[in-house]
């Protein structure tokens, strides 16, 4: 059985009485991929916070490779493991980029100088210039070269292709892609580019209001739901209710749309069955399960 680089049960966090995280779940598998995902105070960022140490749950446990992350012995074990990306991509504005590759190196014993050069070429990064004279997605992609280089066995970056341009994006993915497929490294990360994430992410979980609300293989998610649209003649009926498997429907003038996970013959059947109906089945998108989640959440 394939072990886990992160695991949460049960995460609950309040702030001023308000709960960010409740009751989350999350299981990351050694070398995947995982994309993590939710709008806006979902929770991702406090998930990600506890899992990093910054912050403490109020209920539940989390543990990277199986030690608990704010534990001061296990903490300092950990944070050699694992490399980190803010959001905010902080780094220190006084430093060029090679005093702060050098500041780095000596902190981490299984520091690859051979991916140091790799992604200082690959990046173009120029590396006598200042932290604050980089543009947004240089400050980028120098916090990605930072934790990449330390040998992390965990990647955990938080929209790491912020300020990115389209060209620098896929190639900032397809490094991801590389270092996974090469070295085995788990990378955990949360974006709002729901297609970045369906272009190189193996594993999903979608979060929304502090709870996981889907999860799982990303293919077989995809394979698992069908989008259904039925189109009426003579306009939409009132009074259908449709069989057990129509989870998430949606009407659009004459037409009426309905995600599905199973059943998928018994819906279709139903609405061939009602007079003056066009059916039609569909494969669906990462995007369109997660917007049809939001909406139904």
């Amino acid at each position: 059985m394939t072990e886990c680089a992160i695991e949460a049960v049960g995460l609950r966090k309040s702030f001023k009485g308000h709960e960010v995280l409740s009751g989350l779940n999350l299981t990351v598998p050694q070398g995947s991929v995982f994309g993590f995902l939710g709008r806006n105070g979902a929770g991702k960022t406090t998930t990600i916070r506890i899992l990093m140490g910054l912050a403490k749950a109020d209920q539940g446990a989390a543990r990277i490779f199986g030690l608990a992350p704010g534990n001061d012995n296990s903490g300092a074990m950990l944070r050699r493991r694992i490399g980190f990306v803010t959001e905010d991509k902080e780094l220190y504005p006084y430093m060029t980029v090679a005093e702060i590759i050098r500041f780095s190196r000596p902190f981490f014993p299984q520091w690859r100088d051979d991916l140091e050069r790799r992604y200082l070429k690959a990046f173009d990064l120029p590396p006598s210039k200042k932290i604050p004279d980089l543009s947004k997605g240089m400050r980028s992609k120098l916090a990605l070269l930072l934790a990449i280089s330390r040998g992390a066995e965990l990647l955990i970056l938080d929209e790491p292709t912020d300020g990115l341009d389209p060209a620098a994006v896929e190639e900032v993915l397809r490094e991801l892609i590389v270092l996974s497929a090469s070295d085995g490294t788990t990378i955990f990360f949360s974006s709002h580019q729901l297609a970045e994430v369906e272009q190189i992410a193996d594993r999903i979980a979608i979060i929304d209001k502090g709870r996981e609300i889907i999860s799982g293989e990303l293919d077989d998610l995809k394979r698992q739901y069908q989008r259904i649209r039925v189109v009426f003649a003579d306009g939409v009926r009132g009074d259908v209710r449709w069989v057990e498997g129509a989870e998430h429907i949606r009407q659009e003038g004459r037409m009426v749309s309905i995600l599905s996970r199973r059943n998928v013959e018994g819906i279709m059947a139903q609405a061939r069955s009602l007079p003056g109906t066009t059916v039609e089945r569909y494969p669906v998108t990462l995007k369109e399960l997660f917007l049809d989640h939001m909406r139904a959440d």
